[in-house]
């Protein structure tokens, strides 16, 4: 399955009565048949709904996962990062980020004929899976910028309680635009190149996880150290609030996996019950594994094993089955358990909460295995020609090309950050934590 999202032109849709007409662009277009488009309601529901589901990962999920995994001085600096940087996001999403990533230009970025969303307006539909359905533009459109939003906003985890502020905002309005609005467009956007090959990415494994994995990643390594990495505590300063976030986080998905369906169909459904299972044998498999090689399952570890099992099942929640869906978490949380441990070790970077090991690691994963599990012979919806082999391959090259493409989008950006405010803060700043020196407020009071 992939996402086919050619958008009808808005002069052809306002100007039919009774509905709109699509053309089948594989035929020739004086044998074209038009057909019929509907828009149903549920389909209509179901995409609204989802879009506030997506949002309710980002805020509050998200911000009170990562809130918690702080310290407390630094709590709302988090909260304020992940706010603003999600906004910020969606709002350049409308201005351009929309118009790039889904008209048909090249085969790495779309064109500017939608420009501050020209011609779209309530007459306007957008394609799904069928055909013959489709969905208000606008739906569309308000849908795909919460995937902007949260994607940046994954980011603030890596380089947490050291960042400034300023370059948080410069950084974000870079990498969306030369690293997100390219990969977005190279998997899911008319003539991608991704996209053509083949690659499956139902909901966002390359787009979203690894895209911000990567970017964190890098920042780590820029940003630096914390003050005290690996001499002090660093103890997360609230695991409640963090599992507050982390269950935001598993229900908002249903929205991020199965409204990538776009349609209130079957589809959705297989992409529900995958997030389900997939999560919960990732929170299992984390959990043996901290008691195996740590001797106690921890609270923190099972949080993060659902993190790490919803990421891994993004791309593939709508072409495996329940049973490849399961083997996927159980891989991630074992896999990831190593990533935020092991892997974290080797690469040498503070990447202070974990967004590469859970999110990086995880969607490479995910990604992968996606080429595996789809087979029909071990319970997927792809083609009886399926081939295993074929689609690992393109599925490892999607991969490749998105770590490649972010990490170095990602480093001119900070770079570009340092030289125009600098990246870090004074390190008496740090110490005293930012939420005093960056907004002038705490979140607790003694």
């Amino acid at each position: 399955m992939r996402k086919l999202f050619a958008i009808l032109p808005a002069a052809l849709a306002a100007g039919l009565a009774g509905g709109a007409y699509a053309q089948d662009a594989a035929a020739p277009a004086a044998e074209a048949a038009a057909v019929v488009a509907e828009v149903h309601k549920g389909d209509v529901a179901w995409i609204m709904t989802s879009t506030l589901l997506v949002l309710m990962m980002a805020l509050p999920g998200l911000a009170l996962f990562y809130g918690g995994l702080v310290r407390a001085k630094n709590m709302l600096s988090v909260l304020m990062q992940v706010t603003v940087v999600f906004s910020l996001a969606a709002v350049l999403w409308v201005f351009y980020g929309y118009s790039l990533a889904f008209t048909e230009a090249t085969p790495f970025i779309g064109s500017l004929d939608k420009l501050f969303l020209s011609g779209v307006s309530i007459d306007t539909l957008a394609d799904t899976f069928t055909d013959t359905v489709k969905l208000p533009e606008f739906a569309f459109v308000a849908f795909q910028a919460t995937f902007a939003g949260i994607t940046c906003a994954l980011i603030v985890g890596a380089f947490a309680e050291r960042m400034k502020f300023s370059a948080v905002l410069l950084f974000t309005v870079i990498w969306f635009t030369f690293s997100y609005l390219p990969i977005c467009h190279m998997v899911w956007g008319p003539g991608g190149f991704l996209l053509g090959d083949g690659a499956l990415d139902f909901a966002g494994g390359t787009v979203v996880h690894i895209n911000s994995g990567v970017a964190g990643l890098v920042g780590a390594y820029m940003v630096g150290k914390r003050i005290g990495f690996g001499r002090e505590s660093m103890a997360p300063h609230s695991l409640t609030l963090t599992m507050v976030g982390a269950s935001l986080l598993w229900v908002g998905w249903f929205g991020f996996n199965a409204g990538s369906n776009l349609e209130a169909t079957a589809g959705a459904a297989l992409a529900f019950i995958n997030t389900m299972v997939a999560t919960a044998a990732a929170v299992l498999a984390w959990s043996v594994g901290e008691a195996l090689f740590k001797g106690k399952p921890s609270m923190l570890g099972a949080a993060s094993g659902a993190v790490a099992g919803l990421v891994a099942i993004t791309p593939a929640c709508g072409s495996v089955g329940p049973m490849g869906a399961i083997v996927i978490g159980l891989a991630a949380g074992f896999v990831c358990l190593w990533g935020v441990n092991g892997l974290k070790r080797l690469l040498g970077a503070d990447d202070a909460l974990d967004v590469f090991g859970v999110h990086g690691v995880g969607g490479i994963l995910g990604a992968i295995l996606t080429g595996v599990f789809t087979a029909p012979g071990l319970g997927g919806t792809g083609a009886e020609d399926f081939s295993i082999a074929s689609q690992v391959w393109i599925q490892t090259y999607s991969v490749i090309i998105t770590i490649v493409w972010s990490a170095v989008v990602a480093f001119i950006a900070y770079k570009v950050a340092d030289i125009l405010v600098g990246l870090r803060v004074p390190e008496d700043e740090e110490r005293e934590g930012l939420d005093i020196t960056a907004h002038g407020e705490t979140a607790y009071h003694h």
